[in-house]
């Protein structure tokens, strides 16, 4: 019977190994194959590299992007997390994006605005300060990648388009505004007019049509800086709109019609709203 007991234990618990050492084989396997499956891809931050086929698709995605110190630009076809932003970058760098824009004369103010905490969005133009040594940054990240146009454009009171695209491709500079390397100290947009400036993939840049030169001043935005005319004033009261550079454009206008106004940052009551 004692002999009997013991054999019984043995056994059990060479079972319990047994079950074990599969159940590890398993996660093992399971975690193989989902590594097999995520496509990996190498993306050029020079010449551009074509996304078409890898859309909708999870990848293993690895870009080497040169940073200057100060204020550069990007736009990627796939997502970054704040976090990721961070353990990659440094927590000092600072991300932004383009909400509006506002003209008096030919000076176009370039409202960007706070958005680090929502993350780089795929295929959306931004602008990035990196407090690092100017160097490459290796972006490896497992996200899904998107092919889609990178873009976003807002019209002045002035009847200006100015839109802000993301580079797919190496791009012809020549008629298009950038920010310099020599001078990213407050992300100044300059008019390119050398025939040999390129921007390379995944920056950006911005165009206006015609052949009248502009300058664009950047205004730097909190988060939580910029509000809805709905916070601030009921729709029938009644108020004057300044812009950002403290020109009046609206005088005695229902609140409610603040909406009917460009796209932009506007000053109400010594608040600032963005104007979808």
């Amino acid at each position: 019977m004692h002999q009997s007991f013991k054999q019984h234990i043995s056994l059990t618990n060479i079972k319990r190994i047994i079950m074990k050492k599969i159940l590890c084989m398993i996660a093992l396997a399971g975690f193989a194959l989902t590594a097999w499956s995520q496509t990996p891809l190498r993306l050029s931050t020079y010449s551009g590299t074509s996304v078409e086929r890898y859309d909708g698709q999870q990848c293993d995605v690895t870009a080497d992007r040169h940073l200057f110190t100060g204020w550069n630009t990007i736009s990627m076809p796939f997502a970054m997390t704040e976090q990721e932003i961070d353990d990659i970058l440094g927590q000092g760098v600072k991300l932004e994006r383009l909400v509006g824009v506002t003209q008096q004369g030919t000076e176009i103010v370039l409202n960007f605005q706070d958005c680090k905490a929502e993350g780089i969005q795929a295929n959306v133009p931004y602008i990035l300060y990196y407090p690092g040594e100017t160097g490459t940054k290796r972006l490896h990240v497992n996200a899904q990648v998107a092919n889609k146009e990178s873009k976003v454009t807002f019209t002045t009171s002035g009847g200006v388009e100015v839109t802000m695209n993301g580079a797919a491709v190496k791009t012809d500079g020549k008629g298009l505004y950038g920010i310099l390397a020599i001078n990213n100290v407050d992300a100044n947009f300059t008019s390119i007019d050398n025939d040999k400036a390129f921007f390379y993939a995944t920056r950006c840049y911005i165009s206006i049509p015609g052949e009248q030169q502009f300058t664009l001043t950047p205004n730097h935005l909190g988060a939580g800086e910029v509000t809805s005319i709905n916070e601030i004033a009921a729709a029938n009261d009644i108020i004057d709109v300044y812009n950002v550079l403290g020109m009046r454009v609206a005088h005695s206008i229902k609140a409610g019609d603040v909406n009917d106004l460009a796209p932009g940052i506007y000053v109400v009551k010594g608040r600032k709203i963005l104007v979808k």
